[in-house]
């Protein structure tokens, strides 16, 4: 993507973001990092333990990265739009958690 393509906002990553996790497989492996990440911030509060804050880091990155590199075979969006991808792997994981994510992936790949 060049500089000229650079996506502006979040409502246009979306779309973007969707189609980069379009399998079951990594979006499995996003959710259970994601999840095991959450776990690990609880366990911080609970024990006061900072090195969970690491673990989660490891755990949810190490898991969504597995599903990019093994799966997808595409580079993870973290690596140029850090923050929207974010905020993308926490919707997918609601959207994941109420059983609506593969809805959404059909919508975008018929708007696409």
């Amino acid at each position: 993507m060049n500089q000229e393509d650079r996506i502006k906002n979040f409502e246009e990553f979306w779309p973007y973001y969707v189609r980069e996790h379009s399998t079951a497989g990594c979006r499995l492996l996003h959710f259970v990092g994601s999840s095991l990440g959450l776990i690990c911030l609880a366990s911080t509060f609970i024990t006061g333990n900072l090195w969970f804050i690491l673990l989660g880091l490891a755990l949810g990155y190490g898991f969504a990265w597995t599903g990019h590199f093994f799966i997808e075979h595409n580079k993870p969006a973290t690596f140029q739009y850090p923050l929207w991808s974010f905020l993308a792997d926490w919707k997918m994981w609601r959207l994941t958690l109420t059983g609506k994510m593969e809805m959404e992936v059909r919508r975008v790949a018929q708007n696409s």
